[in-house]
């Protein structure tokens, strides 16, 4: 599975090529790749490694990516009004993982009927700031999770393994009406290694997460309906891709 999630960054990268047979991702080499394997023209070993290492020192331009405002022409709080209908009928709105609580701030502000809850380790809470109409709630997101009409997961199911989404996942289906959903905000990988530069962030932030995250990932559409259906929930829909990532809403 490690190996999987390594090959799928080389081939976004043309290094390796790859395909698909079902679910299983299949590699091969790609033309570039006979610059790092033995007994071949054009090997790479016999440079000297030390102008390679320099490279790290570089800023870590992929990330940053092309600015929101440039592909959308709308700052990115400013685009969620031009369909505003994701929190129509919300009264209570629960963010988990929200930290300082900046996101759920910028959610009521626009949207003043609502009362958005906090939600984050108590450590975590007693530095945010006040904030009318937010009411900051310390906790343990994988005992339970504050009640509301919805819950709002933005970059959190990422850091985590499969169990540890379900425990959270299943807390968030006990917390919210039968009408209620979670909306979550993640990157969606494809089946295939793809090799558009959003791809490639994607990728990267997967093995980040390999890294330095025990267990968390970046995961496909099948692997997110295996959370949903997992936890309870009836299926996902698929809102609005917004800067690379996918705003999506779990029902019940």
């Amino acid at each position: 599975m490690m190996l999987d999630r390594i090959l799928r960054l080389l081939a976004s990268h043309d290094v390796l090529v790859c395909s698909v047979d079902g679910l299983e991702r299949l590699y091969s080499l790609a033309p570039v790749s006979k610059h790092y394997v033995r007994n071949k023209e054009g090997l790479l070993a016999n440079f000297d490694v030390k102008p390679f290492t320099v490279k790290s020192q570089l800023k870590d331009s992929v990330l940053e990516g092309v600015a929101f405002d440039r592909v959308h022409r709308a700052h990115v709080f400013d685009y969620t009004s031009l369909d505003p209908s994701g929190f129509k009928n919300l009264e209570t709105l629960v963010e988990i993982g929200g930290g300082m609580g900046h996101t759920i701030k910028a959610i009521v502000s626009k949207y003043p009927q609502i009362k958005g809850i906090n939600f984050d380790l108590p450590h975590v809470i007693e530095h945010a700031p006040t904030c009318g109409g937010v009411e900051h709630v310390g906790g343990d997101m994988f005992r339970s999770v504050p009640k509301g009409d919805a819950n709002f997961l933005k970059w959190i199911l990422y850091d985590w393994s499969d169990d540890h989404c379900l425990k959270l996942l299943k807390n968030c289906y006990k917390a919210i009406p039968d009408n209620g959903k979670v909306i979550v905000m993640e990157a969606v990988l494809s089946i295939t290694a793809e090799t558009s530069p959003a791809a490639r962030a994607i990728s990267q932030l997967d093995v980040l997460m390999m890294a330095q995250d025990p267990g968390g990932k970046e995961r496909a559409e099948h692997e997110f309906m295996a959370l949903a259906t997992g936890a309870g929930f009836r299926g996902i829909r698929y809102e609005a891709f917004v800067c690379n990532f996918w705003v999506m809403e779990f029902f019940k």
